[in-house]
């Protein structure tokens, strides 16, 4: 079988066939999506969870073609997407069965490698952890990203405002058009100063970390939630005890691949099920759609990562195994 592990440079080499365990489905692969954390995997700086497949690749697309004992709910043959520990850059994968999701209606197959692992990231972090209501304000940070571009249009379906940052006027440009209110050129404003004019953002969503923490705690209304899923700007920083304090907000810290597949409110499997309950109806509808960048095949998977190393990309990089 076909797949890529982390290496410098990318290589396709031949890894065992996975076969099911009790609980999981394994999937033939039609498309991955590309994930910073792959290019961290790749460096040596983000190794899978215990237990999980070292072949690259946090989500796949595909078709369902071996059950597991125990899996119900799932047939051979069925069009799927899966949110994964890792696996799925390779012609098969398996996962546990609650990590699988169907492909939403008026989704092709290959554009739905482009949703788990943002789909869930957005829903964990800006609904479920960030609680973000109608008529609240989220801020995002890199609007233009995979991430982004899902949170902006998930915040502005779901009835609340939306800021974002981005580098370029182009950029800034499409996060308008798919539902961001306010703008902000990092390069030339003050997000904190702009965020501030409005009263503050209820929610931030943030991948920087470090370099952020100050103006991110600045930025955020009375009660806001700050939710850091990246280190993009670092891993520490100084926290004002006394600013956070004085708005009755909190920081939040979180990861997805890391979670259990079950167990609790907090597991991989309730924020599928959340995912789909409450985003995939909304896909359905066309409020929300899935944002893809480009499409490569997995040979080319080292044009791929440089492509969304390079801070050039909107929306989500895949790769293709037909």
């Amino acid at each position: 079988m076909r797949a890529i592990v982390g290496s410098e440079p990318i290589v396709v080499i031949d890894v065992p066939e996975p076969e099911p365990a009790a609980g999981e489905v394994v999937i033939d692969v039609v498309a991955a999506g590309v994930n910073r954390a792959d290019l961290l995997q790749r460096a040596g700086h983000y190794p899978p969870p215990p237990g999980a497949s070292d072949v690259l690749g946090l989500e796949a697309s595909g078709r369902i073609s071996a059950l597991g004992a125990g899996v119900t709910g799932w047939s051979v043959g069925e069009e799927v997407c899966a949110l994964l520990a890792g696996g799925g850059y390779a012609e098969r994968v398996a996962v546990p069965s609650v990590q699988v999701m169907p492909v939403p209606r008026g989704v092709d197959l290959v554009s739905a490698a482009a949703l788990p692992e943002v789909a869930c990231t957005v829903m964990s972090n800006v609904v479920m952890t960030g609680r973000l209501a109608p008529g609240e304000l989220l801020l995002v940070h890199g609007g233009s990203s995979g991430i982004g571009t899902h949170a902006i249009q998930l915040a502005h379906a779901l009835g609340a405002r939306v800021a974002t940052t981005a580098r370029t006027a182009d950029k800034l440009a499409r996060a308008g058009d798919l539902g961001a209110d306010i703008l902000i050129n990092y390069a030339t404003d003050d997000f904190a100063e702009r965020l501030a004019a409005e009263g503050g953002a209820d929610v931030i969503l943030d991948i920087i970390g470090a370099k952020y923490l100050e103006r991110n705690i600045a930025a955020l209304a009375t009660n806001g939630r700050l939710v850091i899923i990246g280190m993009q700007g670092g891993a520490k920083a100084e926290l004002n005890i006394g600013a956070l304090m004085a708005k009755r907000a909190s920081v939040t810290g979180t990861t997805l691949r890391s979670r259990p597949s079950t167990g609790g409110p907090d597991s991989k499997a309730a924020v599928v099920t959340e995912t789909v309950a409450r985003t995939w109806p909304l896909i359905a509808s066309g409020d929300v759609s899935p944002v893809v960048d480009s499409v490569l095949p997995l040979a080319e998977a080292d044009a791929a990562h440089n492509r969304l190393n390079s801070g050039d990309a909107v929306g989500k990089v895949l790769l293709t195994l037909a």
